[in-house]
């Protein structure tokens, strides 16, 4: 059985490709466009074929070539502002894309499909954890472009049998604890990284996306979830779907959440710098606090974690970036 990986170049791809090697899996095949992924995240005998997922007739290739039968769906467009002021260019990447990825996927009976999908379906949620039952009301084009693939999904496995699991990713973060990937896009919008990135002096200051929030500290509140742990969480639904288990949605996070103003205190400890944070208006898109119920993915799943720590997944970040400035970005 062959994996197809899209997007396995970049930030959580590349980290699920480690996970699955490191379990005695085949090698994947990697499909990425590296508009922000890289050649170096690809170990070593991993096939690498640089393209479109949207691409119906390279997809159908792949499959055929590599006698693919399972496919884990990273590839997207992931920043919830610039969602807002492209919205047509979401929709076309995560979703009417998507939309080709599956019917290839039909057409040439791909059995198992995992699809990375987001918090951000559920908006500005009524309670907190939120359970994946809560109702889904996404407030940005990035939610409602992935909430509409996971329509799909359903209605494309109870037409044609896929079989599928759906992952809602909280705030991902943190990098291998061996230091072979992490976070390695420039422009990355990830607190995390943004204030490790400061912490080092690569930016002169932190903003800080409002602090009028109806949160204890006033800054938005998220649960934080570490890369290594999100990427066992495929392999253990690839495992589950393998063994029969019926198609899944489920919530990928630990059940507790961090305001802003406390990962960066988090970044300061750490790192032994205390850096510049300017307070700035909120943005577009932002809820409140949104934290994950995780119930389900670990009695379904069997996901227990292991990587749960803020400041771990903290120094995990510092010390990647480290990797990365020794490299030259």
């Amino acid at each position: 059985m062959t994996v197809l990986v899209t997007g396995g170049a970049g930030y959580i791809g590349s980290h699920t490709v480690l996970e699955l090697l490191d379990a005695g899996e085949p090698p994947p095949v990697v499909l990425d466009d590296l508009s922000t992924g890289f050649r170096w995240s690809v170990p070593e005998g991993t096939p690498l074929v640089v393209g479109d997922f949207g691409d119906a007739d390279l997809v159908a290739d792949l499959i055929e070539r590599y006698a693919i039968d399972e496919i884990i769906h990273f590839a997207a467009k992931i920043v919830v502002p610039d969602s807002v002021a492209d919205p047509l260019g979401y929709y076309l990447n995560n979703t009417a894309k998507a939309r080709a990825l599956l019917a290839t996927s039909v057409a040439r009976r791909v059995k198992r499909f995992i699809f990375s999908s987001t918090a951000a379906v559920y908006g500005d949620p009524l309670h907190n954890p939120v359970t994946e039952d809560e109702p889904l009301k996404p407030v940005s084009p990035y939610g409602r472009s992935k909430l509409m693939v996971e329509w799909m999904l359903e209605d494309t496995a109870r037409a044609h049998g896929l079989a599928y699991v759906a992952l809602r990713y909280f705030n991902v973060s943190g990098a291998d604890p061996k230091g072979r990937s992490g976070q390695s896009t420039p422009n990355a919008t990830h607190l995390i990284k943004v204030a490790v990135q400061t912490a080092l002096g690569l930016r002169p200051k932190l903003q800080v996306f409002g602090d009028d929030y109806p949160t204890p500290d006033g800054t938005c509140v998220r649960d934080y979830i570490q890369v290594t742990d999100l990427s066992r969480a495929h392999l253990d639904a690839l495992r589950y779907l393998r063994d029969g288990g019926a198609n899944l949605t489920a919530n990928c996070g630990y059940e507790r959440g961090f305001s802003v103003l406390e990962v960066i205190e988090s970044v300061k400890r750490v790192s032994g710098v205390d850096f510049d944070v300017q307070i700035s208006p909120r943005r577009p898109g932002d809820p409140a606090a949104i934290v994950a119920a995780n119930e389900r993915i670990r009695r379904t799943l069997g996901w227990t974690p292991q990587h749960d720590d803020l400041d771990e997944i903290v120094r995990q970040a510092l010390e990647w970036e480290k990797r990365l400035m020794a490299r030259g970005g």
